[in-house]
């Protein structure tokens, strides 16, 4: 036996029930932007991969050339070696040194960790988006990066940064 419900109010539509201002639009609630500068990121793909960066600019809209979220990462190709108590001062200097990269990474390519650094990478990247474009300024970031990175290291400061993952 069938039963047949008949329903008194008509279904009301859902341009009924949102407020003026989305009754047009398709809404969507905009995600919460946390690929900040400062941020400690780790590389998932390309010849970096596994190593740790810090994102120095972000270009969320993408730029002509680049037509996707994008951001520019300087982090570290070689990390600083353990430093023991016996070791000489020049042995010490040698050690602490790291070597730097800078480049331009997709948001899919990075994996973001807990964890920021407070350093301060303006003049790596005072040339916005085209500050990698010619080999001469690029070499120019990397060695204002390794400087400032170099600098964080010997404080003692963030010290995960500067430890190679073990996976």
């Amino acid at each position: 036996m069938l039963v047949s419900l008949a329903l008194s109010a008509p279904i009301s539509s859902t341009s009924q029930t949102l407020p003026a201002a989305q009754q047009h639009h398709n809404h969507r609630p905009k995600m919460v932007k946390f690929l900040k500068p400062g941020k400690a990121v780790i590389l998932l793909q390309g010849r970096f991969a596994g190593r740790k960066a810090v994102i120095v600019r972000v270009f969320e809209e993408g730029t002509r050339d680049r037509p996707y979220g994008h951001c520019l990462v300087a982090g570290l190709a070689k990390y600083p070696k353990k430093v023991i108590r016996k070791d000489s001062a020049k042995k010490t200097a040698k050690k602490s040194r790291v070597k730097c990269f800078i480049k331009l990474v997709n948001f899919t390519h990075l994996m973001p960790t807990r964890y920021t650094l407070d350093v301060d990478f303006k003049d790596v990247a005072s040339g916005g988006p085209d500050a990698l474009s010619t080999r001469d300024k690029k070499v120019e970031a990397c060695k204002a990066a390794k400087a400032r990175l170099e600098e964080r290291f010997k404080t003692g400061k963030n010290r995960w940064f500067f430890t190679k993952l073990r996976f």
